[in-house]
C-alpha cells in the first residue's frame, strides 16, 4: 500500500492555486494536470524505490512477565537486507496489558547492517494475553511515499500485580521475625502444637496443658510446654463471583483483594510457611496446594495476575467439599469474599464453620466506604433520611453476618479496602505470634 508524505500533500497544495488562472485561460489548466501527473509518477517511483518489507527482518528482546506500574527495558533488533537505507516510521500495536496501540517513532536501518531499539514497556493491568503486531511506513529516497505494510510480532504476556509494595512489607515482616528469632533457627516455648518439653504447672498456665499422667508418677502438678511451629500452611481463597465486581472508588474490588493475597503470601514466605490458592466462582477455578518457597509464590503469582471476578452466584458448597478433600493438612484458611446479609450469605457462613476445628478460617471482607458515609451523614431531605435507614438496615445485616461467623469459630477481618493489605499481614503475624495456627 503506497502511502503519499506530508511534503508530496505539500506540494500538491501548492499547485492547487493554479486552477485559479483556468478563468483566464485554459492552459492554466493543462499545466496543472501535467504537474499533478508528473508528481504522481515520481510519487509512485519514490514508493517503488523505497525498502520493501520483505528485504527486513526484526526481532524482539523482552521479558516473558511484568508487573503494573514497573518499567522494563525491550529490544528491537532491525535487520536490513537491502543495500539502501531503511527509513522507517513504526506504530507498534501491543496487547492492552500493555498499553495497546503506541504512538508512532522513526527507526533508521543502515544498509546491509542492523538497527537496536531500545523502548521502555510497563504493565497498565494484570492478565494474561497473547497478541500485537507492528504496522511499518517505509520512505522512498526522495520523501514523497511511503511503503506500508504489516508484521506480525506477537506478544505472549503475563502482567502481574505490583510487586514492590509487597516486597517492602515482606521485608518488614522478615525483619520482625530476624529480630525475634535471631538468625539462626531457634527452638522456643510458645503456644504453638509442637511438644517440647515438661515442666511444673505455675498458676496461671493454662489447665488444658497439664500432663496427668506425668502429674500421677510425680506427685505434682506438671503441665507440657510446647514450642512454636516454624513452618505452617497458608492458604489463601478467594471468591471470584458477583460479590467483588463492585467498584470502590473507581477500581474493582477484586483489584483490593488481589493486593491483600499478594502481600499476605510475600509474609508467608519469608516467614518459611508454605502458600497455596484456591480461586472459586461457580466453579473451581484454580487450586494450588501450599508449597514451600519460591515454587509455592510463584504459584501464587501466576494465580493472581489472571483472577477475574464474574456475574455468577458463588458456589460455597462445592468450594467448601472440594477444600475439605484435597487439604486435609491443618491450615490458616484465608477466605477473600463479602457478605451483603445473613440471609444472602448463608452458605457462606454454614460452610465456614465446617472448616473448624481442623483448620483455622481467617474470613476478610471489604467495607463499602460509601455505604459507611450513608449511614452516618445527618439527612437534610426525606429522600436523604430514606437513603440513611437503608444504609443502617444494610450495615446491620451484614454486621448480623459477620458476627455469626465470628460465633462459628471463624477470625473476621472486616477493612476498609485501602487498609486489606496491611490489617491482614497484621492479623496473620498477631496469629502467629499467639500460636493459633
Amino acid at each position: 500500500m503506497i502511502v503519499p508524505t506530508k511534503r508530496a500533500v505539500a506540494l500538491f497544495a501548492a499547485a492547487a492555486p493554479v486552477a485559479l488562472l483556468g478563468y483566464v485561460t485554459s492552459l492554466a489548466l493543462d499545466w496543472l494536470a501535467l504537474f499533478d501527473a508528473g508528481l504522481l509518477l515520481l510519487l509512485i517511483l519514490d514508493a517503488r524505490r523505497a525498502v520493501p518489507l520483505s528485504g527486513l527482518s526484526v526481532e524482539r528482546e523482552a521479558p516473558e512477565s511484568f508487573s503494573i506500574g514497573r518499567e522494563s527495558e525491550c529490544t528491537y533488533r532491525w535487520s536490513n537486507r537491502r543495500s539502501q537505507a531503511a527509513r522507517l516510521l513504526v506504530r507498534e500495536t501491543r496487547p492492552q496489558l500493555l498499553g495497546g496501540v503506541l504512538p508512532a517513532r522513526d527507526v533508521i536501518v543502515p544498509p546491509l547492517g542492523t538497527r537496536r531499539d531500545t523502548q521502555l514497556v510497563t504493565g497498565v493491568r494484570r492478565g494474561r494475553e497473547v497478541g500485537g503486531w507492528l504496522a511499518v511506513r517505509s520512505l522512498g529516497p526522495l520523501g514523497l511515499a511511503y511503503v506500508q505494510g504489516r508484521i506480525e510480532l506477537p506478544w505472549s504476556v503475563t502482567v502481574y500485580p505490583s510487586l514492590p509494595a509487597a516486597r517492602l512489607k515482606a521485608s518488614v515482616a522478615e525483619a520482625v521475625r530476624r529480630r525475634e528469632s535471631g538468625f539462626a533457627t531457634l527452638r522456643r516455648p510458645g503456644e504453638g502444637s509442637q511438644f517440647e518439653s515438661l515442666r511444673e504447672w505455675v498458676p496461671g498456665d493454662d489447665t488444658r496443658h497439664i500432663d496427668w499422667k506425668a502429674t500421677a508418677r510425680r506427685s505434682k502438678v506438671i503441665a507440657r510446654q510446647y514450642e512454636e511451629e516454624r513452618r505452617q500452611q497458608v492458604l489463601l481463597v478467594l471468591d471470584a463471583g458477583r460479590l467483588l465486581t463492585a467498584e470502590v472508588s473507581g477500581e474493582a474490588r477484586m483489584e483490593h483483594v488481589v493486593r491483600a493475597a499478594l502481600w499476605l503470601a510475600f509474609a508467608a514466605n519469608y516467614h518459611d510457611d508454605n502458600v497455596g490458592i484456591m480461586v472459586f466462582s461457580d466453579s473451581i477455578e484454580h487450586y494450588t496446594a501450599p508449597q514451600r518457597g519460591r515454587r509455592g509464590l510463584r504459584q501464587v503469582l501466576d494465580a493472581l495476575a489472571v483472577v477475574q471476578p464474574k456475574l455468577v452466584e458463588s458456589d460455597y458448597p462445592a468450594a467448601f467439599r472440594s477444600l475439605a478433600v484435597r487439604n486435609r493438612k491443618r491450615a490458616l484458611t484465608v477466605l477473600f469474599t463479602d457478605v451483603i446479609d445473613r440471609m444472602a450469605s448463608e452458605a457462606m457462613v454454614s460452610h465456614v464453620a465446617s472448616l473448624r476445628p481442623r483448620h483455622l478460617p481467617l474470613v476478610v471482607t471489604l467495607r463499602n466506604p460509601d455505604l459507611d458515609r450513608a449511614a452516618a451523614v445527618r439527612p437534610l431531605t426525606v429522600g436523604g433520611a430514606y437513603r440513611k435507614a437503608a444504609a443502617e438496615e444494610l450495615l446491620m445485616a451484614r454486621g448480623e453476618a459477620l458476627a455469626g461467623m465470628r460465633r462459628s469459630g471463624a477470625v473476621v477481618l472486616d477493612v476498609p479496602p485501602e487498609r486489606a493489605s496491611r490489617a491482614v499481614v497484621e492479623q496473620y503475624l498477631e496469629l502467629k505470634r499467639r500460636g493459633r495456627l
